[in-house]
């Protein structure tokens, strides 16, 4: 069973929240060093200029679940809005790292001035709840096979670089981050890895994942 496709593209543009905020300092973070975490809480809402940073979920049993991956213009850290006394939530540098932030006070204070603001910020919060809803629907009808393989075409799209052969370039992301992404252990992304590999779908080595995204699409259809 296929899972339903989310339109996340309307024809009227988004506002853009980074219309509305001031430039902060920026903040820079070298390659796994945390920005924050459950013992170093924030109460800043954070845009990556530069870089990557992988948002994540901590289990009681110790397990990181990825909530996801952030790049250049997009924001993280949005839980700070509900001043919870705990929360279970890391973020780390996936890459060497630029961020600016700002204080939740703060911008409340500039959405107060700017409303257009609060519409932007509320629009990108839907956008990610309509994603996410993708996303758990896949954990609820998809074996891990289309799991990874609908995982590498979102991460293909959302951070890829597309060759002039049609292929996609992305960074090299680790079996244990996507296990961490779909909801496995890292050996079943492995075996899944490499059957796609097997069969032509995606090459991949320490320094990067290159993914045949449109025939990947057509062994989801076939498969669903």
């Amino acid at each position: 069973m296929a899972t339903s496709p989310v339109a996340i593209s309307p024809q009227i543009p988004l506002e853009d929240p980074l219309a509305h905020l001031p430039c902060s300092s920026v903040l820079e973070y070298r390659k796994g060093q945390v920005i924050y975490n459950q013992d170093q809480p924030s109460s800043n809402i954070y845009l990556v200029i530069d870089g990557k940073v992988k948002v994540s979920h901590c289990v009681d049993d110790g397990k990181q679940i990825v909530v996801d991956i952030y790049q250049p213009d997009e924001f993280f850290g949005e839980s700070a809005f509900l001043h919870l006394p705990h929360r279970c939530e890391e973020a780390r540098a996936l890459e060497d790292v630029k961020l600016m932030s700002w204080t939740t006070p703060e911008i409340e204070d500039i959405t107060n001035k700017q409303p257009r603001l609060a519409v932007a910020l509320l629009q990108v919060l839907v956008q990610r709840t309509m994603e996410f809803s993708q996303r758990i629907e896949s954990l609820c009808v998809d074996n891990i096979g289309q799991r990874v393989a609908r995982t590498l075409i979102r991460l293909s799209e959302r951070m890829g670089t597309v060759e002039k052969d049609g292929s996609v370039r992305m960074i090299p992301f680790t079996h244990e981050l996507l296990s961490q992404y779909i909801g496995t252990s890292r050996e079943v992304v492995t075996m899944h890895m490499n059957r796609l590999r097997r069969q032509g779908y995606i090459r991949y080595s320490r320094k990067t994942i290159i993914l045949y995204r449109d025939p990947l699409k057509q062994w989801l259809r076939q498969n669903a």
